[in-house]
């Protein structure tokens, strides 16, 4: 088994993910143009000491098969391996990004209640900005309080695109314009 970090891509319609993998796990998901990528790189790489490798792995094919049918509407979970890297505290609202469903979106604050931590909205919304499994864990399920759409690490354009994906552009502009 390689002992590096295979560095991939896939392109869809909103942008480029950089995909990384390390032995039989997913380590990065996330938008090239994103502000963190390069913090997740050197975050995996510091992790894992070792470094990166272009080209693809058995789990970055099987992450962009996934995602391919995931932007056609093919798939609504995933169940490609990934490992968290991060805090307990991140790694712990990373996680419950995987209980939203597929086509539904909440609020920071309701993400930070149903953590048991009403008061952590700020800290709940900072980790979800940093979250490296990008689509795979829906960060982009949760908005802001009013319903408007905040911060994406693919910017507020592919944000908006993976809801219309799921939820279908009217039903989610006629809760913004509740």
């Amino acid at each position: 088994m390689q002992d590096y970090i295979i560095k991939d891509t896939f392109d869809c319609a909103c942008g480029q993910l950089i995909l990384c993998s390390y032995k039989d796990k997913l380590y990065l998901c996330e938008w090239a143009s994103g502000k963190s990528v390069e913090r997740h790189l050197l975050r995996i790489k510091k992790q894992l000491k070792t470094d990166f490798q272009d080209g693809s792995s058995p789990i970055t094919e099987r992450a962009k098969k996934q995602l391919h049918e995931y932007f056609t509407r093919q798939r609504r979970s995933f169940s490609v391996p990934y490992k968290l890297v991060g805090t307990e505290f991140q790694k712990m609202v990373w996680s419950s990004l995987a209980n939203i469903p597929y086509g539904k979106t909440i609020s920071y604050g309701e993400q930070a209640r149903r953590l048991g931590m009403p008061n952590s909205v700020r800290a709940v919304a900072n980790a979800d900005g940093a979250n490296p499994i990008s689509i795979i864990l829906p960060c982009h399920r949760i908005v802001g309080s009013n319903n408007r759409l905040t911060g994406y690490g693919g910017g507020l354009e592919a944000k908006q695109y993976l809801i219309d994906l799921e939820v279908g552009a009217t039903h989610f502009r006629k809760r913004q314009e509740k």
